[in-house]
């Protein structure tokens, strides 16, 4: 694939993702930014199964949608988010473009990446948030990272696996039908 190529549909895949993530947050609210993670651009990520260019793009995504969140927040704890959490994005990606001939292993790439990263820094974002409550128990685990990071890897987790297969996996079959792996690979 032409470099040209490449720049140019890392640069779209970052602008949609961005996009994507941005609009998310604003209307989910705490659903997309809690220990739960529930992002619809998150399904986007499987555009890592049909081109190269979307591991630079989704992590550029990540950065531009997690730096919009840093300014908007005021708060300098949320450069943790636009540094960690777009690597988080950047190994995703790549794990999916690596394993893209096996895409139930190539989809736990965004899954487990940010599962295990993204919680080891929440509990310092959302400190004070009352977030880390056990639900159905009233068991409040603030204050004690070890709990609240595996309170965070078991819902970000569930919350990346619910939108990365559920609605991710559709979508990339929906893209196959219409011959986007071809075009991304500049075959049409």
């Amino acid at each position: 694939m032409p470099r040209s190529r490449l720049i140019a549909q890392a640069g779209l895949i970052a602008a949609v993702y961005a996009a994507l993530t941005i609009l998310s947050i604003q209307t989910l609210s705490f659903l997309a930014w809690g220990p739960v993670q529930f992002r619809v651009s998150e399904a986007f990520t499987v555009i890592a199964l049909f081109t190269p260019a979307a591991v630079p793009g989704l992590a550029l995504g990540s950065v531009v949608a997690n730096t919009v969140t840093f300014v908007q927040s005021g708060s300098p704890l949320a450069l943790l988010d636009v540094i960690f959490g777009s690597a988080a994005t950047l190994l995703g990606a790549w794990w999916t473009w690596r394993y893209r001939d096996r895409r139930a292993v190539a989809l736990l790439g965004p899954v487990v990446f940010n599962a295990l990263i993204v919680p080891a820094y929440l509990p310092w974002l959302l400190a004070g948030f009352g977030v880390y409550v056990v639900p159905f128990t009233g068991i409040d685990l603030e204050g004690a990272w070890l709990p609240m990071y595996l309170f965070g890897v078991a819902f970000v987790g569930l919350g990346q696996a619910v939108v990365v297969y559920g609605l991710g996996w559709p979508l990339a079959k929906a893209l196959e039908r219409l011959g986007i792996a071809e075009l991304a690979q500049g075959r049409q």
